[in-house]
């Protein structure tokens, strides 16, 4: 059979790639060095122009199943990572048959749960990447999709404003259902307990995890976060029909955790008397929305909660609320986020970087204020901020200080509340001059 390579996409160096080569074998003239995650697979990194690509070995039915779920996947706009092809037909110079090959775009800017984790974990860390997890399985069991091996291992994870968004990274043992029994989703949920007790537990083992979080806490927690975000996004509820605001707070309420209603089903008794509600089409993503329609940004959920946030209180200092949100926005993005997002480094400048560096100097400009006793202005705040980033041989000694246990390490900067003069915490509200 002839070497076959099915792509979605136009890039003519896949073919250059040697794929007569079992992928174990291949070398760093060929791989990129990049964080692993645990597989069942052999997995290797590759540049092909400017982009990255996973490559993974696999059984050909297995990596066409795979292959078609994540094209589905990404046409719901679900978070998965995105297949780039299939190839098949691959021989060794010996002549003896090789295992086809799934392709994938390697996710940007993400990183693997055992890489989050290798330097010690701060007891803020596993909550997050719990709650981000939560979210994804949420996520995908709105969509339809059984996941079938839910795992941390079979996730990859974003920085997005402080906290992490998880991605699906192995489809492999999925199903795309139209709607998931109740069955479906407690059995996923089964699956997923197991799991993430048999990493957590690698973890201790490993040394990674300290003995003040319980594996038993962590996975109930995960139960009983799914079930009140589920209980939340999906069941009905009753009121009278004098208390018709209500509907208008549930739907507040579903985009304050990032989701919109797309079908509401709204039904009344037989008398008219009272009136039940109960969301049957949620889509997540709803800040992202709101965002790219304003700005064009693409950024992560969290992130585009923030910006929001900053472009509510922007519009409020100078007060546009009467403006076209469209015009104001575009104002805040050329006065307010363009100039600070130029002012990082290169490697810092891209739309998900930006967003994130943006989140961290509305951090930073609330300690400064607090320190100084006054408002701190937003692009000074910056300045000081990129000027006190480590530098590139500064990495490991940052590293080092990670490494050390946490009662060890410096202290975490206490949780805010508030920016002083503002109302709005981490919010810029500034005019540049």
């Amino acid at each position: 059979m002839a070497l076959r390579i099915l792509a979605t996409t136009s890039q003519p160096s896949l073919v250059s790639l040697p794929w007569h080569v079992p992928l174990d074998e291949w070398d760093d003239r060929v791989t990129v060095s990049l964080p692993r995650g645990l597989s069942r697979h052999i997995v290797r990194f590759v540049r092909l122009s400017r982009d990255v690509y996973a490559v993974k070995e696999t059984r050909e039915a297995i990596a066409w199943r795979e292959y078609r779920l994540l094209r589905d996947l990404r046409r719901i706009h679900a978070p998965a990572v995105e297949p780039v092809g299939v190839v098949t037909g691959r021989k060794a110079r010996g002549g003896d048959e090789l295992e086809a090959c799934l392709v994938t775009k390697q996710l940007s800017a993400s990183m693997p749960y055992r890489e989050l984790l290798s330097r010690g974990v701060r007891p803020d860390t596993m909550p997050r990447l719990v709650d981000a997890l939560v979210v994804l399985i949420t996520k995908l069991h709105l969509a339809g999709f059984f996941w079938g091996d839910c795992s941390f291992s079979n996730t990859l994870f974003r920085r997005s404003a402080g906290d992490f968004a998880a991605y699906l990274v192995d489809a492999e043992t999925g199903e795309l259902h139209p709607e998931l029994s109740d069955g479906q989703r407690m059995y996923d949920l089964d699956t997923t307990r197991g799991n993430l007790f048999g990493e957590l537990l690698d973890l201790q083992a490993g040394g990674f995890l300290g003995d003040e979080l319980d594996p038993h806490d962590v996975v109930d927690g995960v139960l009983e976060r799914y079930a009140t975000l589920w209980r939340e996004l999906t069941s009905p509820e009753d009121f009278a029909t004098d208390e018709m605001w209500r509907i208008e707070q549930r739907i507040a309420r579903l985009n304050d955790l990032g989701f919109d209603v797309d079908e509401l089903d709204i039904v009344t008794d037989w008398d008219g008397a009272s009136v039940r509600i109960q969301p049957r089409v949620v889509d997540a993503g709803h800040h992202q929305r709101v965002l790219q329609g304003l700005t064009g940004l693409d950024v992560e959920e969290n992130q585009a909660r923030r910006l929001l946030n900053d472009l509510n209180a922007f519009t409020a200092t100078l007060g546009l609320q009467q403006e076209d949100p469209a015009q104001v926005a575009h104002r805040w993005l050329t006065e307010i986020f363009e100039p600070i997002a130029a002012m990082a480094p290169p490697g810092r400048r891209t739309p998900l970087e930006a967003a994130e560096a943006f989140h961290e100097i509305l951090e930073h400009r609330w300690y400064l204020s607090e320190r100084a006793g006054h408002e701190v202005d937003l692009f000074e705040t910056a300045r000081d901020y990129f000027a006190h980033q480590p530098t590139a041989s500064e990495t490991a000694t940052v590293a080092a200080v990670e490494a050390l246990p946490d009662s060890a390490a410096p202290e975490p900067s206490p949780t805010r509340t508030s920016a002083p003069g503002t109302g709005a915490p981490g919010t810029s509200a500034t005019v540049p001059s």
